[in-house]
């Protein structure tokens, strides 16, 4: 009987056993996978806030241009660039949502000239004729006007322009500089000194000054300022290129497809677009290479101070030889 009630125990311990076993292992297999649950849900969780936070930033950058004097200044941006293609449409989804304005037909004129629609162009800037933006329409339309060959005419606009923005530094080289195709050197000379003094770290103030005392027999005038500003070779040989058919009563070479960098902006009025205007390509300045030294864009005075003097600063008795 001992021995019967030992087998039996012994059976039955060995089903506990079993039992036991089997538990412990569902309970493993099951603690494994409720051990990777959690883990599971932190990722989703983790996805969820990145998903969350990209939604955040992009709402954020739609209300950051969800103003209009912010989506004119993303535009203004985007044409200092030289995106003018892309800033035509930027200014047709401006325009619909917030109706047109002086500072949007100013920037779509200048975009329409920079992308070769010239009767645009100056039908844009014609609308700007009695706002408070009226000097850049006659600006434009006079480099319009240039554009054309018409540089007395050009002349012209560009005075009416400057005498409402009388210290914009780039409309005066533009003046200077049409002055000078027009024939007229003697009065291409007080705009372009005044271009340089008021914009000395312009690369195209000092190319078209330059022009003027090449053109104007003062070559040594002339060498000494684009010494001063490190101007390269290749800038002084076509200044003295421009000068010499200047003088011959020939066409000079435009460049057109030559852009200036960006330069830093300047304290000219805003409707100027200063610097916008020295990144593109216009038809009224001689386009030079934008020069540096070691520490960025060197003027005159920073290079040589005595020399600057030399160069820049002309005797009020002296006189231009006029047209041949």
């Amino acid at each position: 009987m001992k021995t019967l009630a030992f087998s039996i125990c012994s059976h039955h311990a060995g089903r506990l056993l079993t039992c036991t076993a089997a538990l412990a292992a569902l309970v493993v297999t099951t603690g494994c996978s409720l051990l990777k649950e959690p883990s599971g849900y932190a990722m989703n969780g983790d996805a969820q806030q990145r998903a969350a936070a990209e939604a955040a930033a992009e709402t954020k950058a739609g209300a950051n241009i969800d103003t209009k004097a912010t989506y004119l200044k993303l535009v203004e941006q985007m044409q200092k660039e030289g995106l003018w293609f892309a800033s035509l449409a930027h200014i047709d989804a401006l325009e619909q949502r917030w109706g047109v304005a002086p500072e949007s037909t100013r920037m779509r004129a200048d975009a329409l000239r920079q992308t070769g629609q010239a009767a645009l162009s100056e039908e844009a800037y014609k609308r700007l004729i009695g706002t408070p933006l009226e000097s850049a329409a006659y600006r434009g339309l006079g480099l319009l006007a240039g554009a054309r060959g018409s540089y007395a005419e050009s002349v012209q606009l560009l005075k009416q322009a400057q005498r409402q923005t009388p210290t914009d530094a780039l409309l005066l080289s533009d003046l200077g500089y049409a002055s000078l195709r027009a024939g007229q050197f003697a009065e291409a000379r007080l705009p372009l000194m005044q271009a340089l003094q008021l914009s000395p770290n312009s690369t195209q103030a000092q190319a078209n000054l330059a022009l003027y005392l090449e053109a104007t027999g003062q070559s040594e005038q002339a060498i000494r300022l684009m010494e001063a500003n490190r101007m390269p070779e290749a800038s002084r040989a076509a200044v003295r290129d421009a000068a010499r058919q200047l003088r011959a009563g020939g066409a000079v070479p435009l460049a057109a497809s030559t852009a200036l960098p960006p330069l830093p902006a300047s304290t000219t009025p805003e409707s100027a677009s200063p610097v916008r205007d020295e990144v593109a390509t216009f038809p009224l300045m001689l386009k030079a290479s934008r020069w540096s030294g070691n520490g960025g864009l060197r003027t005159a005075s920073q290079m040589n101070p005595s020399a600057t003097e030399a160069a820049v600063s002309l005797s009020p008795n002296s006189t231009s030889r006029g047209t041949p």
